[in-house]
C-alpha cells in the first residue's frame, strides 16, 4: 500500500477530516483510494472500506468524501476505492474489483486499524448496493471476516417500481438509476443474481449485522425498508433508520460538494455547515461501531 498526497480541502477537511490518496495493491492491481482517519494509541478502531455512489455510471472517491468523513468521525480508518464503472465495465467487474481491495484490507488491518481490528464495507447509492454484494461474496467465500455492513440509501433493486421510485418521478427509460442498472447488468441475466441484485437473493442467513439508513423523501427508501426486513427475517441483526424530510436522498449524498466554497475561510461561514442530517448519521455510525465491534468477529458460517 503507497501513501501519497497531503490532506486537502474537500467536503471531508470540511467536516475537519482530511484524506490522503492512496493506492491498493490487488491481485488484478492497483486500486486508486482515499484514506481517512487514523488510530490514535494502542489497541484497535473500526476499518471500513467505502464505496461511492454514481449510479454505477458516475461518481468518484470525490463524490463519496462527506459519507467518507463521517465514517471517520465516528471513529474508523476509512478507504474510499475506486472501481471500474459499468459504462465500459459491467457486472462483475467493479464487485471483482472491490473484494480486491477489502481482502488487501483485511492483511493490512494491523498496520491501519490494530491488530484486530474489526473489518466493515459501506457504501451509498450504487456503492451501497456493491457493499451488500461484498458481505454476500465474503460469507460465501468465507473470507473476509465481516463485522458488520453499512448501506446508505443503498440501489438493490433494478425493477424501479415501488412507490418511493414513482413519488420522485424517477424510474422511466432515460433516468439515471434506470440508465445506471442497465449498463450495470449487462444482460438480463444478471438481474436474478443476488451479488448484483440483492433483493434478488433467497438466501440472507450468515451476512454480517447490517446498519441500513435511508430517508423518508428518498427514491431507494421502500427498497431499503424491504431489504432490512428481509436480513433482519434470515436471522441478521438489523438496524433500519429512517431520516425525516426533506433530505433530497439520494443525489444529496453526492452533490454536498457543489455547495462548498473552495477556502479554507468560507469553510467556516454558515453556507458551509453540514446539513441537518449529518450530525444523526454520524451518530449512527457511532452506535454500530460500539455494538458490533466489541467481540472479535468469529468466521462467517456455512450457509446450506
Amino acid at each position: 500500500m503507497r501513501l501519497t498526497g497531503s490532506p486537502t480541502m474537500t467536503a471531508a477537511a470540511a467536516a475537519g477530516t482530511p484524506w490522503r490518496d492512496i493506492s491498493i495493491e490487488t491481485g488484478t492491481g492497483a486500486v486508486p483510494a482515499r484514506l481517512y482517519g487514523r488510530r490514535a494509541g494502542r489497541g484497535h478502531v473500526p476499518l471500513v472500506l467505502h464505496l461511492h455512489g454514481g449510479a454505477f455510471i458516475g461518481g468518484t472517491p470525490e463524490c463519496g468524501a462527506f459519507i467518507a468523513a463521517l465514517l471517520a468521525e465516528a471513529g474508523a480508518v476509512v478507504v474510499s476505492a475506486d472501481y471500474p464503472l459499468a459504462i465500459d465495465h459491467p457486472f462483475p467487474f467493479a464487485l471483482t474489483a472491490a473484494l480486491g481491495v477489502l481482502t488487501a484490507l483485511a492483511g493490512r488491518r494491523a498496520a491501519l486499524a490494530g491488530r484486530g481490528a474489526p473489518l466493515y464495507v459501506a457504501g451509498e447509492e450504487a456503492g451501497g448496493n456493491l457493499a451488500a454484494g461484498l458481505a454476500m461474496m465474503a460469507r460465501d467465500q468465507k473470507s473476509p471476516t465481516l463485522a458488520g455492513q453499512i448501506l446508505v440509501s443503498p440501489m438493490l433493486d433494478p425493477c424501479l417500481g415501488t412507490a418511493s421510485i414513482r413519488e420522485a418521478e424517477a424510474g422511466a427509460c432515460g433516468c439515471k438509476y434506470a440508465d445506471g442498472w442497465q449498463a450495470y447488468l449487462g444482460s438480463p441475466q444478471a438481474a436474478d443474481h443476488p451479488y448484483a441484485a440483492p433483493l434478488a437473493a433467497r438466501r440472507l442467513k450468515g451476512l454480517p449485522p447490517a446498519l441500513v439508513v435511508s430517508a423518508e423523501d428518498c427514491l431507494m427508501r421502500d427498497d431499503s425498508v424491504r431489504y432490512a426486513a428481509a436480513l433482519d427475517a434470515a436471522g441478521v441483526p438489523t438496524e433500519m433508520n429512517l431520516l425525516p424530510a426533506p433530505t433530497e436522498w439520494p443525489d444529496a449524498l453526492a452533490h454536498l460538494l457543489d455547495a462548498l466554497p473552495a477556502d479554507a475561510a468560507a469553510v467556516q461561514s454558515r453556507s458551509a455547515r453540514p446539513p441537518q442530517w449529518a450530525g444523526a448519521l454520524r451518530a449512527m455510525f457511532t452506535r454500530f461501531f460500539e455494538t458490533t465491534g466489541r467481540a472479535r468477529p468469529v468466521a462467517s458460517p456455512s450457509v446450506p
